[in-house]
């Protein structure tokens, strides 16, 4: 692959959000198997009634061909976009009911994706800092947003949902709740019954980045059977973030 020539922008119009949506189609449906009514399989788009709400990040590698430079993906829904849609799109798995008795300022975090070619690099990076960039413009306090396990065998993933569960598990008063009939409870199994570290490296990577930088997990995870996922409620309190955290917020973006 040529060195990537990346540009980071907020879709314009809807041709960067359809970019963005068939980005998301080649990593949710063709990649990890998900589906559903909002899926238009015919275009190759994965899409909802949110999207036209959210506001869209994407990353482009410029030394890629014009009709395939779209790498990376962020939608972001912000208090006001919640009111429009009349929830937050988590709200379906979770109850958020914590995080709106904060009276702190939220912003959901949600469909991040990268093409394969890009994860593991600094393509990660460039999208936070675009994030950093925005969470300070917007006055964010409280970002949020569920993040995925790929499958839904719940006992192949009992020990990394067990450790986030014992060891990772959000402060009372910001600890959403995963939502019946499909919540499950997160540590499944007894701490002293499994390997800890061989537990953490199954977590997935995204999963993984978040807690690096300070974020916890809600009360539970949700089975999503359409998209052949396990979720989990990811929490960060911008206010305790970590020198990791503050590190990317305060750098200028590459």
């Amino acid at each position: 692959m040529t060195e990537p020539k990346f540009d980071l922008s907020f879709a314009a119009g809807e041709a960067d959000i359809r970019a963005a949506q068939a980005l998301r189609y080649r990593v949710f449906v063709e990649e990890l198997g998900g589906g559903g009514e909002d899926v238009d399989y015919a275009a190759g788009l994965e899409c909802d009634a949110f999207d036209p709400i959210c506001r869209h990040l994407i990353l482009r590698d410029l030394a890629r061909e014009d009709d395939d430079q779209v790498v990376g993906v962020y939608r972001l829904m912000t208090e006001a976009g919640a009111a429009e849609a009349g929830r937050f799109y988590s709200e379906a798995e979770y109850d958020l009911a914590p995080l709106r008795r904060s009276g702190r300022k939220l912003l959901e975090l949600g469909r991040s994706c990268l093409h394969q070619d890009y994860r593991g690099g600094a393509a990660m990076f460039h999208m936070w800092a675009g994030l950093a960039e925005f969470v300070t413009a917007e006055g964010a306090e409280i970002l949020f947003g569920v993040a995925s396990f790929h499958g839904t065998d719940l006992d192949a993933l009992a020990a990394p949902l067990s450790i986030l569960g014992h060891r990772h598990i959000a402060p009372t008063e910001l600890r959403v709740a995963a939502r019946p009939p499909e919540a499950v409870p997160l540590a499944r199994l007894p701490e002293e019954s499994y390997e800890r570290i061989a537990a953490m490296k199954d977590v997935p990577a995204l999963i993984k980045a978040y807690l690096r930088l300070g974020g916890c997990v809600g009360e539970g995870a949700w089975i999503d059977r359409k998209f052949n996922t396990t979720d989990v409620c990811m929490v960060m309190d911008t206010a305790q973030l970590n020198d990791r955290a503050r590190a990317i917020y305060a750098r200028p973006r590459p």
